[in-house]
């Protein structure tokens, strides 16, 4: 239902409201680092007006994407354009900031003054040596290229990509905060990823909305609706994450003396605050909107969240500038100090199942995509729908491999121990995929999720179709392209220097966890066939690519094998592992397993293709029959009767 017109202060009122507000989050983080005795407000400011550009141009993409619906024909609409150009502008304030905050930090890490560095090439030559520096320097090539995709699109899908850039573009920085060094950093930088990503959503989603509203946009209603499902989630992520972050870096007793501890508590109430004030204003807001037409209620409330939102935003910039205390807490060791944890002993069949290390990131998501899948289950049962259960174990099977493979002993020695990593290697893009793939998620889905219905705006299910017949999915399943990126993942990460440069970044293993499980499944999407597929193979072509890719797999296990040089020799030495006497053994160790593991996938998927082949035969055969008690056998009576005419015989 279309809102009533804004009015002229409506529709130019977001502007200084924005204003007043990142002011309001830099003087705060400003002042509560000056009390602290931090003496460089300049870089907290760029840091606060950055992010709240960030948080602008995550949200404006939200709303164009998400929120509001676009052209039957899948152009964006006026409200979805307009919130496009707002991203825009937005995108080349975060590039200015991510670019300006390039020598405030390397000033910061250098302990000099801003003008000694203000020459283009003592910068660049000293940024090289800052890691945080390196990561604003991507953060602002990442972010120029999506506010000139902002410029160029008018798309809904184009306008989704740039919408998981964007917020992509905040990783770099966000592992390589305070959060990625010392002990503990892995459940850190886990748990700020997490804390970052939903709290740009919630700001942001809600900056959107409130700029949609005074624009006096359609579908307000729609817009609030979903925003406020997103945000309670966001509000959920938040609180849980900012908890487990706190508790790896501040010990409980000093919550209350220490500045760290102080900041962590004034975040924590302002996030209580936000979290019950907005979730009861925007459901008051979308009653009202349904009920007269009218957002003003809604958009009023929105503002004085928005201000309060700032006031956080400055809270968590000044903790993002205060490292944590370090009074009372034991020094790492030199293997926690690398990988983030401690090894009591080597590998063996007790650790590897039972000293478990959970992972924030794979372990939530895949438990979440097993739970999310039994509920799609229950719900087709519920209306009388049937769902194979080999599917739903299939499913469940691959998503507890995952959790196996990154949180047990296997993914606690996966990142000391190059033969332990390739177990995990092997799981990952081998057995994980495969079980993924015959639960048939997509088909799930689809049969699941109600339909938007003709006239409606587009819904989940909608977003997903569209998916799968992206140009991008169509792509990445094309046979070629897919085999190439299986089999060539492995001699392009080990054999090329890529993996010796990753070991040391945590963020870099969580890549290349990610990096597996996607180009296995890509790769086994087309092959065992049970979801649609943009690019449908016959069943020979099916069994081509899996037998062509056998080959390249039992190769690289036989180069490892024969090596005489230590991938990641560096990094393995640096640990000193008493239990791994000889790298190169234990590189030759690693190689074994992925050449015997090259069979795992041959005998899982050709045991699927079989029982797939055999149903097809089934069903043939009932559909024939069914024809023939339809017919009176008209087909087997049209046959022997030409067999008679071909005899000579007649009735």
């Amino acid at each position: 239902m279309p809102t009533e017109a804004p009015t002229r202060t409506q529709r130019t009122g977001l502007v200084p409201l924005l204003a007043v507000g990142a002011t309001i989050a830099a003087l705060i983080a400003a002042g509560l680092l000056a009390v602290t005795g931090d003496d460089r407000p300049g870089l907290i400011v760029v840091r606060v007006l950055t992010e709240s550009a960030a948080v602008v141009t995550i949200g404006s993409l939200l709303l164009a994407a998400f929120l509001v619906p676009p052209q039957g024909s899948g152009t964006l609409a006026a409200d979805g354009y307009a919130a496009l150009r707002t991203a825009g502008w937005a995108a080349l304030a975060w590039t200015a900031g991510a670019v300006a905050s390039v020598p405030y930090t390397v000033a910061d890490a250098l302990g000099q003054p801003v003008s000694v560095l203000l020459e283009p090439s003592v910068l660049f030559q000293v940024a090289g040596l800052v890691e945080q520096a390196k990561a604003w320097m991507i953060t602002a090539v990442l972010v120029a290229l999506l506010a000139l995709g902002c410029r160029l699109v008018l798309s809904w899908g184009w306008t989704s990509a740039l919408f998981f850039l964007s917020v992509f573009a905040l990783v770099p920085v966000a592992v390589t905060g305070h959060s990625s060094g010392g002990g503990s950093h892995d459940v850190a930088t886990n748990s700020l990823l997490y804390h970052l990503v939903a709290a740009a959503l919630w700001v942001g989603g809600l900056i959107a909305l409130l700029a949609h509203g005074r624009r006096g946009g359609d579908h307000l209603g729609l817009a609030t609706s979903r925003f406020s499902k997103l945000a309670l989630v966001c509000w959920i992520v938040m609180a849980v994450s900012g908890v487990v972050n706190a508790y790896v870096r501040l010990p409980l007793d000093q919550l209350f003396g220490s500045d760290y501890g102080l900041l962590v508590l004034g975040k924590t109430v302002a996030l209580v605050v936000l979290g019950v004030v907005g979730y009861f204003q925007r459901e008051k807001g979308v009653k009202e909107v349904v009920a007269t037409g009218s957002g003003r209620s809604l958009l009023r409330l929105a503002g004085i969240e928005v201000l309060l939102m700032f006031l956080t935003l400055g809270l968590a910039s000044a903790l993002s500038r205060t490292p944590p205390p370090v009074e009372g807490r034991a020094l790492p060791s030199s293997v926690e100090l690398k990988i983030g944890y401690d090894l009591f002993g080597s590998p063996t069949l007790a650790r590897t199942l039972f000293d478990w290390r959970f992972d924030l990131v794979f372990g939530t998501v895949f438990l979440a995509l097993a739970a999310v899948y039994v509920l799609g289950v229950l719900r087709l049962r519920k209306r009388g729908d049937a769902w194979p259960v080999g599917r739903t174990v299939a499913w469940v099977a691959g998503c507890l491999t995952v959790v196996f493979a990154t949180s047990s002993g296997l993914g606690r020695y996966a990142p000391a121990m190059f033969s332990v990593h390739m177990e995990a290697h092997m799981l990952l893009s081998m057995l994980a995929p495969i079980l993924l793939v015959l639960g048939g998620p997509v088909t799930l889905a689809l049969r699941a999720l109600p339909t938007a219905g003709r006239g409606n705006p587009p819904g989940p299910r909608e977003w997903l179709l569209a998916l799968t017949h992206s140009p991008v999915a169509k792509l990445l399943t094309n046979p070629f392209v897919a085999l190439a990126l299986f089999v060539g993942s492995f001699y392009g990460l080990y054999f090329s220097g890529l993996f010796d440069a990753a070991l040391d970044y945590h963020w870099a293993h969580l890549a290349m966890n990610a990096h597996f499980i996607l180009v296995g499944y890509v790769f086994y999407w087309p092959v065992i066939g049970i979801d649609p597929s943009p690019n449908r193979l016959p069943p020979l072509g099916r069994l081509g690519l899996l037998f062509a890719s056998m080959p390249f797999h039992a190769f690289f296990g036989i180069v490892l094998m024969s090596s005489q040089t230590v991938i990641g020799e560096d990094f393995y030495r640096s640990l000193a592992l008493p239990w791994v006497p000889s790298l190169l053994e234990d590189q030759r160790l690693g190689g074994g397993i992925a050449w015997a593991a090259g069979e795992v996938p041959l005998v899982v998927v050709m045991v699927a293709l079989l029982v797939q082949w055999a149903r097809s035969d089934g069903r043939e055969a009932r559909r024939s029959d069914r024809r023939a008690d339809a017919d009176g056998d008209a087909d087997l009576a049209a046959y022997n009767a030409m067999l008679r005419k071909m005899s000579g015989k007649n009735d």
